[in-house]
């Protein structure tokens, strides 16, 4: 019995130890208590407005997961999307921002959430040497932006780079119709520069435009239809260096008469120069 007490007595202590372990772990192994709706938002603005964009980007998240029904949870979605947005992600960011705007067509800042996700379009818009379906997406985006909500200062400023993206769309065609003259494939140039006058007018590649089919016209020896798109280029662009240079070509080609001086910056082809010609 004496025995059997002293190895009681001996194994007591690990016994606690134990005891005092499973109770340690439990300690450490519970969750902590999640954070109340608001301190989440906040945190997550706060990390915004430091450029901790990952911890943002957590912290509404959180804000979803936990609160989902809250008013709170819906902002936080947007804020998500502007996070996504700002570090690039524009995939993810076009995913959570369709998917704010399916389920809030009515909230207050559905007008931010549809100019945003342009953004994220407009922003991946590729170099004019690239596939240009991207500057399409991104003005068709940016289209709906404006018709939306056309009294709005996102609608101006999608309207400011809807025309960027028709400039850059103008200038794709340019590059391909330049490819093509010095290919001497010059029907399909005379198309791409021709889309350019037709479809993008307002775009500063017109003179350029003008001027390529000239250029094209005169290497298939279409005399009259040089000199009448001359004459537009001249009506339309008098101070463009393009306009000075066809006429120059014309001149040496003997269109016009080598004599005849370039008119003001502020006269067109009719009003002096072609006087000789038409």
């Amino acid at each position: 019995m004496s025995r059997f007490r002293i190895y009681a007595f001996l194994a007591l202590p690990l016994l606690l130890a134990a005891c005092g372990s499973s109770k340690s772990d439990d300690t450490a192994q519970a969750p902590a208590p999640t954070p109340p709706v608001d301190t989440l938002y906040n945190n997550g603005l706060d990390a915004l407005n430091a450029h901790r964009y990952d911890t943002a980007e957590d912290q509404f998240n959180a804000v979803e997961q936990n609160y989902p029904y809250s008013s709170w949870a819906v902002n936080a979605q947007l804020m998500s999307g502007y996070t996504l947005y700002l570090q690039n992600k524009y995939t993810d960011a076009l995913t959570t921002l369709d998917r704010f705007i399916q389920l809030h067509p009515a909230h207050r800042d559905i007008a931010y959430a549809y100019y945003l996700r342009a953004l994220c379009y407009y922003e991946q818009i590729a170099d004019i040497e690239r596939d240009q379906r991207g500057t399409q997406q991104a003005m068709d985006a940016l289209r709906e932006v404006v018709n939306r909500f056309p009294d709005t200062a996102y609608a101006r400023d999608a309207q400011l780079k809807i025309d960027l993206c028709f400039d850059h769309l103008a200038g794709k065609e340019m590059e391909i119709g330049r490819f093509y003259q010095k290919q001497h494939l010059y029907t399909a140039a005379i198309g791409r520069f021709q889309r350019v006058v037709d479809d993008y007018q307002t775009t500063n590649h017109v003179p350029e435009a003008l001027a390529r089919l000239v250029e094209v016209y005169l290497s298939l020896g279409l005399k009259d239809e040089a000199r009448r798109t001359a004459a537009v280029l001249g009506y339309n662009y008098p101070g463009s260096i393009w306009y000075e240079d066809t006429y120059n070509q014309l001149a040496s080609d003997g269109l016009v008469t080598a004599d005849t001086k370039l008119p003001s910056e502020r006269e067109g082809f009719f009003s002096r120069a072609w006087h000789a010609v038409f």
